[in-house]
């Protein structure tokens, strides 16, 4: 009998029944060197439950169905709602459940960063859409510390494991989540040019604020940490979405936003017009307030891209493993084993860094630490957050013209890989900002200089580089014109120093020889040597 010409053959299996956290050799060494083995035994329920079949449909249900917004009840009264799909609040809820929101600042654990920080790297490859409202509330805790009233009203409920949708009374729910208006039409990045106005309510503290804000995600969360223009200057608000008395505060939710990537949450324009804030911080320190959440969620940001990395990174070493041509597997092809080590080499390289960042964040009160955290944030935000979408571009061809199909999931890894470099600041603002820290902060370039330097004679091509890197310093005159170059090396030597001392040698190796100092190409797949197949192993899910 004839085969059936219908029935599908050399086609890689979907990519389910997988522990993303155990099945990452680079994650799970990070979280045990920057935290325990138990840690990591913490969280294989997660990764269980990440990598499940369960998992994957409810991501893709939660951007084939949008969130839809409803200004209007049937009465004519104005509620501003948005509505989501099961599978948004299915994500949501694990996402809380497994404590990556605001958990780790009420836990006693010396390791509930990177904790939550490997959980929230390995959760995200479910969908990276829902990873906003939770990152923006893991990053609302350390601002709200500005006053410690407000502080002890909030803390709890974004701390609580428990999801508890829907708009009421703060003190009536079991958990809350937060978000940030800072951004408006005329300004972007520079929030010092706002003109949305916070006007005195007669109550100490309380202001209504009137003006428009250009990209608010996440409109139905509890409460948002929003920048205004009080009398003594750019100040910072608590706005919540209910009032203290059950009624709705006045956020007008004016339209959401057609974006380009991930089509689950739900990002917004809002009016304000009367709105009900209290003041958190002094007037005229608004910026300063708020910069506690703009670090939190740099972190996030590298995390969600080396995330990113690491989901597209899985889909292409699956599928080679799995697919053949010409005569044998692609996984089996020197020139694909060449790109796909080249691709986990990129991926280890993120992973490292942002856990090694969330370990820093841990071990805040050491002055090493504060100082490496300072200057490490936007270098990781400028460089991790810059290589992905060409990482996540080249996973994608691995699987051809099956990468380019929606099914695939890689067209809207792709679409989503240039977010987090242009949320919370874009390349510019985060390589300026590097100069800033370099100029006014004198520690934090030697608390860079410490970290690399312990590698210092491990391998001379990363010597090399981090002199090369420290000699781009001695011109003022060029720093601002050369501030991309010179935060993609220290980011590099960053990288670098990390992997010649905890990678597997062959892993150190190909960083080293590709990415510091080399007349290396950029395109990926071109490495120099020929034996890759144990990189490739050790990145490929094992189901």
């Amino acid at each position: 009998m004839d085969s059936d010409i219908r029935a599908s053959t050399n086609q890689a299996p979907l990519l389910v029944g997988h522990n993303v956290v155990t099945g990452d050799a680079a994650l799970v060494e990070a979280v045990t060197r920057h935290a325990s083995a138990d840690v990591v035994g913490d969280l294989t329920a997660l990764g269980v439950e990440a990598g499940s079949a369960e998992a994957r449909e409810h991501g893709v249900l939660a951007n084939r169905h949008h969130p839809e917004l409803t200004p209007y009840d049937r009465y004519g009264n104005r509620i501003d709602e948005v509505e989501f799909h099961p599978s948004w609040h299915w994500l949501m809820e694990r996402a809380v459940g497994h404590g990556l929101q605001a958990a780790p600042w009420e836990s006693d654990s010396p390791h509930a960063h990177v904790r939550r920080a490997a959980g929230f790297f390995a959760w995200s490859q479910t969908e990276p859409g829902h990873g906003c409202p939770i990152s923006m509330t893991y990053a609302a805790v350390p601002a709200l510390r500005a006053d410690d009233a407000l502080a002890k009203e909030w803390t709890p409920l974004l701390a609580s494991t428990t999801y508890d949708p829907g708009l009421r009374t703060p003190s009536t729910k079991r958990g809350a989540l937060a978000g940030m208006g800072m951004t408006e039409k005329q300004g972007g990045s520079d929030v010092r040019a706002n003109v949305t106005q916070a006007r005195p309510a007669g109550v100490d503290g309380e202001y209504t604020l009137h003006g428009h804000k250009w990209f608010t995600s996440a409109p139905m969360n509890d409460l948002f940490l929003v920048l205004a223009q009080a009398p003594g200057g750019v100040t910072c608000f608590v706005v919540p979405r209910v009032l203290p008395n059950g009624d709705r505060n006045r956020l007008d939710v004016v339209r959401l936003k057609d974006k380009l990537g991930n089509r689950s949450n739900a990002s917004s324009e809002l009016e304000l017009d009367g709105t009900w804030a209290q003041r958190l911080g002094d007037e005229g320190r608004g910026v300063r307030t708020i910069l506690e959440m703009v670090a939190a969620t740099r972190l996030d940001c590298v995390l969600g891209s080396a995330s990113l990395m690491r989901r597209s990174l899985a889909e292409a070493s699956w599928h080679v493993a799995h697919r053949s041509a010409f005569g044998s597997l692609l996984a089996d092809k020197p020139l694909m084993q060449n790109v796909v080590a080249d691709l986990a080499v990129e991926s280890e390289a993120a992973t490292a860094l942002a856990l090694r960042l969330a370990a820093a964040v841990d071990r805040a009160d050491d002055p090493h630490e504060a100082a490496l955290r300072r200057i490490a944030l936007p270098l990781a935000k400028f460089w991790v957050c810059k290589r992905t979408p060409a990482m996540v571009a080249e996973a994608l061809e691995c699987l051809g013209g099956n990468g380019y199909v929606e099914e695939s999931g890689l067209p809207l890894l792709f679409r989503e890989s240039p977010l987090n470099s242009i949320w919370e600041g874009s390349g510019n603002v985060n390589a300026l900002d590097v100069l800033r820290a370099l100029g006014r902060e004198p520690e934090v370039l030697q608390a860079w200089i410490t970290e690399v330097g312990k590698a210092r004679g491990a391998d001379p091509r990363l010597d090399a580089a981090v002199d090369t890197t420290l000699s781009l310093l001695g011109d003022a005159s060029a720093l601002e014109v050369g501030a991309r170059r010179l935060a993609g090396q220290m980011a590099a030597c960053l990288q670098g120093s990390l992997l010649v001392r905890y990678a597997p040698p062959e892993v150190a190796d190909a960083y080293c020889a590709s990415r510091l100092g080399t007349t290396y190409g950029g395109t990926f797949g071109a490495l120099p040597g020929a034996d890759f197949r144990s990189i490739v192993e050790r990145t490929t899910p094992q189901v």
